[in-house]
């Protein structure tokens, strides 16, 4: 497709991990296209960036924008243009109502032509004609979750290697002192130390644009050094943004000339006083909070395991890569970074069985499965294995009610047996790949297999045989 080409309709798809959802939606929305005989070009929010950028003549010579992303992919950009804006799921699920929609008129105008001259200073003001509150909360949020977890990754993964070579090899004092597992776990330490201050920075970035970066990045140094944590990582950026909204508002009449003072001297000045001052007195009730959360966890981790398992199982596996999936790996991820490695370990069970569940039925069940399901089945051992979640999609949506709750029982009998067997995994990706820095390695594989085979037979229980 040539560069001056003009397309009837521009998508935008983005998901928080930026891993499987983003290209889904993508694949969905253009196929959905095709088969209307419509021109689309699809622009993909993934991990490694924008891919696909529209250029400014394709938005000016389209007819309608689609957004299905669950994080911020600038929408400020379609001025005078009808946007329909969801989340990255109904990308997937309902590609094709989502084109006719466009091509039927639906959408709103989110930024009017006649205020296309504002577009930078006030691109990033709550519009609920188009998105309701709550949404726009969680897309916010989840911008800030989607910049954070190449870090919580890479930090984590660095700090659980520097573990090979023992527990305690980072401490000079120890008789397993190692130099290298010591720089390794520095860097890591560094890494992961940095999940609150992206997370509230991101989360800033999303509500106030450009100008709440440093307002966020700030708030999220404050809520990480008082030790504040994740939640108080979430409440720096939201007061972060909201600081830009607000002085965006009270400077709205000042002088033209005063334009480029604004974004140099007066928004960081003062978004940076406002939020500062704030977070100062948040801080000590939050760590608070913060700590009893940790206490409240821990003892269900060690007082009733089988609940816990049953929690964490349900939520992984409702929405694979989803919010309630997210909900419970965050929660994981923050619990990592205060030194409890089993909760993380039941969460991570539960991410890695769904698309396993798909290949063991497809193995037992040959006869009720089409060639594309058995070949994507097969696909799914390899992203089982690598902790991608989202495999397991397909399937489920084929038949939600029937297929859900077997994707939830595998993945509930996987961090049940996780927790019983007192699994740690210091890591919170990576699926098999970390083996090596897990505690009891055997019995987390076992864990994930026996959740795995049971959801599989769950699953093949519920399907017809197929006539070929």
């Amino acid at each position: 497709m040539g560069g001056n080409m003009k397309y009837k309709i521009l998508a935008a798809t983005g998901c928080t991990t930026g891993i499987a959802h983003t290209y889904m939606a993508q694949e969905k929305l253009e196929q959905a296209a095709k088969n209307k005989g419509v021109s689309i070009k699809v622009e993909t929010h993934g991990q490694i960036g924008v891919e696909n950028e529209f250029t400014t003549e394709e938005i000016k010579e389209a007819e309608a924008i689609i957004i299905a992303s669950d994080k911020d992919v600038q929408d400020e950009r379609f001025v005078g243009k009808r946007i329909i804006d969801v989340s990255v799921l109904q990308g997937i699920k309902n590609a094709d109502k989502l084109i006719e929609d466009a091509l039927n008129g639906k959408g709103v105008v989110k930024y009017p032509i006649n205020n296309s001259e504002n577009i930078n200073i006030n691109s990033s003001q709550i519009n609920n004609e188009n998105l309701n509150f709550g949404r726009q909360i969680y897309r916010h949020l989840m911008n800030g979750v989607s910049h954070m977890l190449p870090f919580v990754v890479s930090g984590g993964v660095l700090i659980a290697i520097s573990f090979l070579w023992g527990i305690f090899s980072s401490d000079p004092n120890h008789a397993s002192y190692n130099q290298f597992a010591a720089i390794l776990k520095n860097i890591g330490g560094i890494a992961l130390g940095l999940m609150t201050p992206i997370l509230a920075t991101y989360i800033a970035q999303s509500i106030g644009k450009r100008p709440a970066i440093v307002p966020g990045f700030i708030a999220g140094f404050i809520a990480h050094n008082g030790g504040a944590g994740f939640l108080g990582g979430i409440i720096a950026g939201f007061i972060a943004g909201y600081s830009i909204i607000l002085l965006e508002k009270l400077l709205k009449n000042a002088p033209k000339q005063l334009d480029g003072l604004k974004a140099i001297f007066l928004y960081p000045l003062f978004s940076v006083l406002i939020t500062g001052l704030l977070m100062t007195i948040i801080v000590g009730p939050m760590v608070t909070i913060n700590e009893a959360m940790m206490k409240f966890l821990a003892q269900f981790e060690n007082s009733n395991p089988i609940i816990l398992g049953f929690i964490v199982g349900i939520m992984c596996a409702t929405d694979f890569g989803g919010p309630v999936n997210k909900a419970a790996y965050v929660t994981g991820t923050a619990l990592l970074a205060q030194g409890n490695y089993s909760f993380m370990a039941g969460v991570s069970a539960a991410c890695i069985a769904p698309p396993l569940v798909t290949t063991i039925s497809v193995l037992l069940f040959k006869n009720k499965f089409t060639k594309d399901e058995k070949n994507a089945a097969y696909v799914n051992a390899i992203l089982g294995a690598t902790h991608i979640t989202e495999g397991a999609i397909p399937f489920a949506a084929k038949y939600p009610l029937r297929a859900l709750p077997c994707f939830m029982l595998g993945s509930s009998v996987a961090a049940i047996l996780t927790y019983l067997m007192k699994v740690q995994v210091p890591a919170p990706h990576g699926g098999f790949l970390v083996l090596p820095v897990v505690t009891n390695p055997l019995q987390w594989v076992i864990a994930i297999l026996v959740g795995s085979i049971v959801g599989g037979i769950a699953l093949g229980l519920t399907r017809k045989k197929i006539m070929e």
